[in-house]
């Protein structure tokens, strides 16, 4: 086939060949005087879009579409969606407080995730939930009403808290409303775990777990907050990587004389009486509570001789791997004169001797302990101290795990050492001075005399208590050293205060006999992102026990009854089930105000009247760590799939009757409500089939909120950035309001899974992004008039540019379909960007404007374009509304009607595969390297002066005649669409081997596509410019071209 036989096929190529070009623009017939009639203004008989649908989104109009796309929806599709049932498990946030940026973020992803379900036609679960109980409440009421907790019945207490708490979640009711958030927010469809029958559920829970033999209680050290005045949980704790504490180096007194002195270690001080033990600490409060010295075994420690300024000798030891760090010269003043190394000796030998209490020069009581062991603990390393610790099983979980396995203490409630016999025995109870206020009490007079107690007693141990510790021990000679120490320390994650540990008596659970089902069950989880899935496992295998009292009245008791006369705690299933029989008939806040013989089962009575029940029982003050709480919100799922006989599961028949489909929080839930649920919903599972299974299928984790500079958000700082600031803007505009859906989409643009950033540079951003959607919509809503086209083409009508558009568009659904199923948003934005601002607005609008504004109504290119952008602005609705639910239901509206229903009604079925025309695609990207080499040249034309429009300008491509190739033919199907596709007037084919005229100016370039060299110029329109459409397509002896004289005359 010669090279220009398709030419040929369309009559002009002889005519093209002998010519210097043929141009592929329409040329106008000669028009008579009395064919024309011109209008009065050319304008009017364009066909220029017209819609309703406004340029800017005010933010003032989400809420005219809030209720049709939120609350109505949610109903309309848990009444009629025929799909698989979709569980979303509501992490509850807590209820105080305005909500904050990563609230926002939490309660959006949660609600692009729950739309794409409905959109998919899944029937969704989705309940919002608050955690209402809890020490922040119970002091914010105490602080308003500006009492003690002590000045307050319980139930008063509760009263206030419970007030509080719906007012907060009220506030953030509205607020979460605010974000567009898809739920039914009536009080049946939402939780609180106040709730009387969560509260209850709860309890069963508990029961199940004590039944079990999981739950107990204990004396023993516990991470307690002083400010809190309550025991905390590992979850309830953040880490002050800027602590200061006063590290001292103290020497406790050697007695090599005692029983349990090894012959190595009583040859080695033979002759010696001054033996210091050297120890460092970084708590100097705890040395009142030591009750031994640990070493390792297996490590050698050095004996050395030095002598002080007044040329007294003392000896010293300490484990020889410190020997370097501790004459270090950043350790000044730690020896007074250079150590002589008396001999080494293993720690084996130093283990069963005894050594003196610190603070015994300081009184002369008989009941005061005389010695105190050397024990052996491979806890004691090398890697900082000295090599010997000091024990106080108060105040230290390891020192009370290792004086317990040696029988040195029991875990019974403390008594004072004035109790004590004069030397530690087996099972001794635990010292301990520190109050639940962090200060020392009266007790400690045991151990640093009458005369020495009023300098601590009522002290904080944290600041004034501490330092007078210091001054003691200088006082009996024990202090070597005392230097700031900065370190990494636990603080209350609610006060923002350090906390301690400290022994009391509480209630544990037993994790150690759940935590390989849980780690088995996690196997079937799905993790977002992957790499959580270490976090999570890494977390529940270092646990092995959860302290689950709190000391406060705000919360669900823990129903303990205490036989007063044997001091003991009854807890178990008879009298739980008594308990609960109770709190069902009566509601759970009974138990504060029900009197102690109303809880007391009859098993237990023993024929006692009410009151004397009263005088030998005791009801229990405690209640529950609020990770308990929420921990047990799987819970309420159980009377879901109890309703419906299980669920199907991925449109599978495969019956679930247990646990939620995806749980979304924040990376630090991995210590927390992650954890709760799965411990509390193994812990309590009554079936093998249970135990092995997770209360979630996909857990999804997102990172922090920073400030736009990467800084942790902050009223001191002044960097907050509030969601609703954002939605509404500042006072005093200093905020723009950039309503909901501008912050949705900053949700979907950033990378959940890590801490991301938020400002008013982002904002902009992401307000110039949403801009460009919502104009390319709007482009499309006035060229169909604001209504569905229905005069459309078929497929085969279709052009090259159309059939490449649906083909970009079925990339488009399928590659957000794919971004929404793999939680992957940016994917969905970054392609729907793409197709907007690229695909529609840079390419396919641009070459249609003159089509759709200039050709006949009914005109055949028209219809093919306005049947295109119907189907695109149907398919980048579904694609956006997700994430932009108020604009989607906008288009929606404007589309179908404002009293239509809402978008989310109608299933988003994926594209037909005929849509997908590689073809179409690699055709027009050899057209777009035309277009852009055309493009350059226009721009050269425009900064020399010659070109203002490039309507003005005509292109010319130069081939070669004995060239044949694809590309050829594909200029030549595609004739009369070039023009259009390079916006200019005119587009010409011709043969480099004919000569032609020069014009009067041309700018050229050459480029080869597919081994065809092609020249292409730019140069002057051949004809005139039409009045009506503009392009220089007009005869100079006619008055429009003849496509607009056409029209006109129709």
């Amino acid at each position: 086939m010669p090279p220009w036989s398709l030419l040929s096929a369309s009559s002009r190529l002889s005519s093209a060949l002998r010519c210097s070009c043929r141009w592929l623009s329409s040329s106008s017939p000669r028009s008579t005087a009395h064919d024309q009639q011109p209008p009065q203004r050319w304008g009017d008989t364009l066909h220029l879009p017209k819609t309703s649908f406004p340029l800017y989104n005010e933010p003032s109009a989400d809420p005219k579409v809030r209720e049709k796309t939120t609350e109505a929806l949610y109903r309309w599709q848990w009444e009629n969606a025929k799909g698989p049932l979709f569980v979303f498990l509501d992490g509850p946030p807590y209820a105080n407080g305005d909500l904050h940026m990563g609230h926002a973020l939490n309660k959006i992803l949660k609600d692009i995730i729950n739309r794409y379900r409905v959109s998919q036609g899944h029937r969704v679960y989705y309940h919002p939930g608050w955690d209402c109980h809890g020490l922040p409440i119970e002091n914010k009421v105490l602080k308003q009403l500006g009492v003690e907790v002590n000045e307050l019945t319980p139930s008063q207490v509760r009263a206030e808290a419970e007030k509080y708490a719906h007012k907060e979640v009220a506030s953030q009711m509205a607020q979460f409303r605010e974000l567009g958030v898809m739920a039914d927010w009536s009080p049946e469809t939402t939780y609180r775990t106040l709730d009387p029958d969560y509260e209850l559920r709860q309890l069963e829970i508990f029961k199940a777990m004590v039944e079990k033999g999981l739950i107990y209680r204990q004396h023993r050290p516990v991470h307690y907050s002083p400010s809190s005045r309550s025991a905390l949980a590992e979850a309830e704790l953040v880490y002050n990587e800027a602590h200061v504490s006063h590290s001292v180096y103290v020497t406790f007194q050697l007695d090599p004389s005692s029983d349990g002195t090894s012959e190595s270690l009583r040859s080695l001080l033979a002759g010696k009486n001054d033996v210091g033990m050297l120890v460092w600490t970084t708590t100097p409060w705890t040395l009142t509570a030591n009750m031994a010295i640990a070493v390792n075994p297996e490590m050698r420690y050095r004996v050395v001789s030095v002598k002080d300024e007044s040329d007294r000798e003392f000896i010293l030891v300490y484990a020889v791997d410190r020997d370097e760090a501790l004459r270090h010269r950043d350790m000044p003043g730690l020896f007074p004169s250079s150590p002589v190394v008396l001999g080494e000796i293993e720690g084996s030998d130093l283990v069963g001797a005894s050594y003196r209490p610190i603070f015994a020069p300081l009184h002369e009581s008989p009941s005061a302990l005389s010695s105190l062991p050397i024990i052996a603990s491979s806890h004691v390393t090398s890697d900082s101290g000295t090599g010997l610790v000091h024990c106080a099983p108060a105040h230290g979980a390891e020192d009370f795990a290792v004086m317990q396995a040696l029988g040195l203490i029991s875990s019974s409630p403390t008594k004072t050492l004035a109790d004590a016999t004069p030397t530690l025995s087996k099972g001794s109870e635990i010292v301990c001075h520190v109050n639940g206020l962090g200060q020392f009490t009266e007790d400690v007079a045991d151990v640093v005399g009458k005369d020495s107690a009023p300098e601590l007693i009522a002290k904080d141990i944290l600041s004034e208590g501490g330092r007078a510790i210091v001054g003691l021990l200088t006082k009996v000679g024990a202090l070597k050293k005392v230097q700031r120490f900065k370190h990494r320390y636990p603080y209350d994650w609610k006060t923002d205060k350090p906390v301690i540990t400290l022994a009391t008596s509480q209630w544990f659970a037993n994790l150690d006999n759940i935590k390989d089902d849980a780690i088995a069950a996690l196997q079937d989880v799905q993790f977002v992102p992957a790499i959580s899935r270490n976090r999570l496992e890494s977390f529940v295998r270092s646990r092995s026990e959860w302290c689950i009292s709190r000391q406060r009245v705000w919360g669900v008791p823990i129903p303990a009854l205490y036989h007063v006369p044997s001091n003991t705690a009854v807890l178990d299933s008879d009298s739980l089930a008594h308990i609960l029989s109770v709190l069902r008939e009566h509601g759970p806040r009974y138990w504060w105000e029900g009197p102690v013989s109303a809880f007391i089962p009859p098993s237990r009575r023993n024929g006692l009247s009410d009151a004397e029940l009263s005088e030998v029982w005791q009801k229990g003050t405690d209640t529950m760590d609020v990770w308990f709480d929420s921990g047990t919100a799987w819970s309420q799922l159980d009377d879901l799939y109890a309703t419906l006989g299980g669920a199907s599961q991925d449109g599978k028949d495969v019956r679930r009757t247990f646990g939620s489909d995806v749980c979304l929080e924040g990376t630090d839930q991995h210590r927390g409500w992650f954890q709760s649920l799965l411990l509390t919903a193994l812990g309590s599972a009554t079936t093998d089939e249970r135990r092995r299974v997770a209360p979630y299928s996909t857990l999804i984790t997102h990172g922090m909120v920073l400030d736009e500079s990467g800084k942790k958000m902050s009223k001191s700082l002044g960097n907050i950035v509030s969601p609703m600031t954002v939605i509404h803007g500042g006072k005093g505009k200093k905020e723009k309001a950039y309503g909901a859906d501008v912050l949705r989409l900053w949700v979907a643009t950033v990378e959940f899974g890590k801490d991301m950033t938020i400002g008013s540079t982002v904002l902009q951003q992401c307000a110039e992004t949403m801009r460009k959607i919502r104009n390319s919509s709007r482009f499309i809503l006035g060229s169909l008039g604001d209504k569905p086209f229905e005069n459309k083409v078929t497929r085969e009508e279709l052009g090259l540019a159309d059939r490449y558009v649906l083909h970009r568009l079925h990339r488009l659904d399928k590659v957000a379909r794919a971004g929404y199923e793999g939680y992957n948003y940016p994917q969905v934005i970054n392609e729907l960007s793409y197709f907007a601002n690229i695909t529609l607005s840079s390419f396919y609008f641009d070459i249609n404007k003159d089509c759709l504004y200039a050709d006949r109504v009914d005109g055949i290119e028209r219809r093919r374009v306005l049947t295109v952008l119907d189907q695109v602005v149907t398919t980048m609705t579904r694609v956006l509304a997700p994430v932009l639910p108020h604009l989607a239901e906008e288009i929606h509206a404007t589309l179908h009607g404002p009293e239509s229903s809402s978008v989310f009604t109608t299933p988003w079925t994926p594209l037909p595969d005929d849509f997908v025309d590689p073809q179409a695609e690699e055709d027009m990207d050899k057209l777009f390297r035309i277009r852009s080499k055309v493009n350059s040249l226009l721009e050269t034309a425009r900064k020399d002066g010659v070109v203002k429009s490039s309507l003005s300008a005509d292109v010319a491509m130069n081939i070669s005649s004995a060239s044949t190739s694809d590309v050829i033919d594909l200029l030549g199907r595609e004739e009369d669409t070039l023009k259009s596709l390079f916006g200019v007037s005119g587009v010409s084919l011709c043969d480099r081997s004919v000569n032609e005229t020069a014009p009067a100016w041309q700018y050229k370039d050459t480029l080869e596509i597919d081994g065809t060299e092609i020249e292409v110029a730019v140069r002057p329109a051949a004809l005139e410019k039409c009045p009506r459409c503009w392009t220089y397509t007009r005869p100079a002896s006619d008055e429009l071209c003849r496509r607009c004289t056409d029209v006109v005359h129709a």
